[in-house]
């Protein structure tokens, strides 16, 4: 594959060019209560060709190899056009030259299981769920990504990575009389098919949670005193803040762009945010960005102040900042953009009984249904919650959702738990879907956030 994609790129007359060619796998099987409903294998391949000339940029994708002339000829075209055209004209930061072929080891790779056994536990899984005379109906969906990745530069890169990715996704759904509730579940990750097998009590443990929330309060508005779970705590890191720390998404908005300078103290003191695709074993490894920059742990949050930021080579240039392999694409059917890999908190020194005893009179809130952003301000939908009176965890509270902005939340962390923990399954869908996007964090205790029923 390296011999054809040198050959595409030797007819190139440019300042610089790439190419990626992926052959994709996808699986799907989808449980509607009882119900099968969905099915099947995919598979599909394809190419992307970049050209940087007179510092025009620009991308295009086909799916043949007998389409590669015309392709690479459109993308010089489009570049000079660009080049001539826009106001921002396009450097890319120097980069090492890698020639590599890496493979994550996996602990019982899924492609090698048989659908039929894939189907019999997701089966499993939707029947366990319904088990239950108030659980009224589930969703149940297992699927699985097989990316086979090469790339080829006119620098002289060469560079073969196979990532897998497997999950199982679910929501539960209980009722009593006119009150219905519902609990996601799920798990999965990017090291092996193990960690779909054996759920079960996953299940039964969202499953007490999702029958329990009938028998909830809903939460009284105001403002409380909270902690996160590390659940809610990895969506106010990955939504609120990380999307700010990607390049591309602030170097047009000045005002933001001012406020996220490196150097800015934004948070409090106890507060150190990273993001780390080289973490062996989690959802948002890889080793290699689909730029052929060499994947690296960015600090971008040091003691509340703001040290780094999400890099491809050409928004590394635009800011005069490293480089950090954080370009990734959905597919072979586009250009890869900035994204973050596994973003996290690190944890403090404070167990959780710990952060009861301060929070004292406030709010425990746990996991997250869904979550918006507007600017630097933020909503999130937490699943469910407990009242917590004198340090102790009270009675079960549901309908809450939490609200603020992202600066002033910042610097109102007061403590942070001693415990990570990293999301078995994520989706972030900035311009395209990334099934790998990982987060997580310990537990958060933070002041004065708004609360509202739904």
């Amino acid at each position: 594959m390296f011999k054809k994609m040198k050959k595409i790129l030797s007819k190139v007359n440019v300042d610089y060019a790439d190419i990626r060619y992926e052959r994709k796998i996808d699986t799907n099987i989808v449980y509607n209560g009882k119900d099968l409903t969905d099915i099947g294998e995919n598979v599909t391949n394809g190419y992307v060709v970049r050209v940087l000339k007179n510092e025009g940029f620009s991308s295009v994708a086909f799916t043949k190899f007998e389409d590669a002339e015309k392709a690479i000829k459109s993308a010089e075209q489009d570049a000079e056009i660009l080049g001539k055209k826009l106001a921002k004209k396009v450097k890319l930061a120097n980069v090492e030259v890698i020639k590599d072929q890496y493979i994550p080891e996996l602990s019982e790779d899924p492609r090698e299981v048989s659908i039929d056994e894939k189907l019999e536990i997701i089966k499993g899984y939707s029947n366990l769920a319904l088990d239950h005379d108030k659980i009224i109906n589930t969703f149940m969906k297992y699927f699985d990504i097989t990316r086979k990745k090469y790339f080829v530069s006119t620098d002289g890169a060469e560079i073969k990575e196979t990532l897998v990715t497997n999950g199982f996704r679910g929501n539960l759904v209980s009722k009593e009389g006119s009150l219905v509730q519902s609990l996601l579940v799920g798990g999965g990750g990017s090291d092996g098919f193990y960690r779909i097998r054996n759920r079960e009590n996953l299940i039964e443990k969202r499953k007490k949670i999702a029958v329990d929330l009938l028998n909830a309060d809903p939460i009284k508005g105001g403002t409380y005193n909270c902690i996160l779970n590390p659940d809610l705590t990895a969506i106010f890191t990955h939504e609120a803040f990380g999307h700010f720390s990607e390049a591309d998404l602030v170097e047009n908005l000045p005002s933001i762009r001012q406020k996220m300078k490196i150097g800015s103290k934004l948070g409090s003191d106890i507060l150190n945010i990273v993001d780390d695709p080289t973490i062996l074993n989690q959802l948002g490894h890889y080793k290699y960005d689909d730029e052929g920059v060499r994947a690296r742990r960015t600090q971008l949050m040091k003691n509340g102040e703001l040290v780094g930021r999400l890099h491809s080579r050409r928004t590394a240039a635009e800011f005069d900042e490293p480089v950090t392999g954080h370009c990734v694409a959905e597919d072979y059917r586009y250009a890869p953009i900035v994204r973050m890999g596994t973003t996290y908190i690190e944890p403090g020194n404070k167990n959780f009984k710990n952060m009861l005893d301060e929070l004292q009179d406030g709010l425990y809130v746990i996991d997250t249904v869904s979550g918006e952003t507007s600017g630097e301000n933020f909503t999130f939908h937490p699943q469910y919650g407990y009242i917590v009176e004198n340090g102790k965890i009270k009675n079960m509270v549901r309908d809450i959702n939490i609200s603020g902005n992202l600066y002033k939340t910042l610097k109102n962390i007061k403590a942070v738990g001693d415990k990570l923990k990293l999301k078995e399954f994520g989706e972030c869908g900035k311009g395209q879907i990334n099934p790998r996007s990982c987060w997580g964090g310990p537990h958060l205790l933070i002041n004065n956030l708004v609360v509202g029923g739904k």
